[in-house]
């Protein structure tokens, strides 16, 4: 009876695991159907490509440069000639007044035109350096020196008073007719081609300006 219930039990054992082989394919199958991905297999592997996609960059984005001072357009143009690349910008020369520091004028203040007149031919015998001021509102005054530093000014004004000289310091207004080179470009490009002039150009600009082109509005049609 024992070994007869030993059988039994193995026969059923063998069966139990016969089922389960044989019904285990169809399981895995289900799971396979059934699994959905990790959320981490469904991200961007490039982050830097994911954040492009979700905001582009906006195509022919340009920079407007402008860079100064120059003494004369023929400067500029010049300097223009001398770039490779001249012929794919747009290079423009602007001319600007400027008002620069006023000078320091030593003059003898305006007189009567006949009276200024013989004094200044007086003075100039005298082998002073001078000029009559023929036009402005200190018209028949009598011009000893223009300086730009105000010592070299007073230096001056004491010096002609103890040649008994009635001279006085004035403040002599200036302006100046400057250029500037303007183009637009690509950012890195302007970037590069700046350092390009400025290379050229020998010296330092007293500034530039790189920044981005703004929009140019186009004007309503009547109707």
């Amino acid at each position: 009876m024992k070994r007869l219930a030993l059988v039994v039990l193995i026969l059923n054992i063998g069966v139990w695991y016969l089922a389960g082989l044989l019904q285990s394919p169809s399981q895995s199958g289900v799971e396979a159907r059934g699994t959905l991905p990790r959320v981490a297999s469904l991200k961007n592997p490039n982050p830097q490509a994911m954040a492009s996609d979700a905001r582009p960059a906006e195509a022919g984005a340009l920079s407007c440069v402008r860079v100064g001072w120059f003494d004369s357009r023929e400067a500029v143009e010049a300097l223009v000639n001398d770039q490779p690349m001249a012929t794919e910008f747009a290079f423009a020369v602007q001319e600007l007044e400027r008002e620069l520091p006023s000078l320091y004028w030593v003059i003898i203040p305006p007189q009567p035109p006949e009276v200024a007149s013989r004094q200044f031919r007086d003075i100039q015998r005298q082998g002073i350096d001078s000029y009559l001021v023929t036009e402005g509102e200190n018209r028949n005054a009598i011009s000893l020196g223009l300086f730009e530093s105000r010592e070299a000014a007073i230096s001056v004004l004491e010096e002609k008073k103890g040649q008994n000289l009635n001279v006085v310091l004035a403040n002599f207004p200036r302006n100046q007719i400057s250029y500037a080179l303007a183009f637009e470009a690509e950012p890195e490009l302007a970037k590069e081609m700046v350092q390009a002039v400025e290379m050229d150009y020998g010296k330092n600009f007293d500034f530039v300006e790189i920044n981005a082109c703004k929009g140019v509005a186009t004007p309503e049609k009547s109707p």
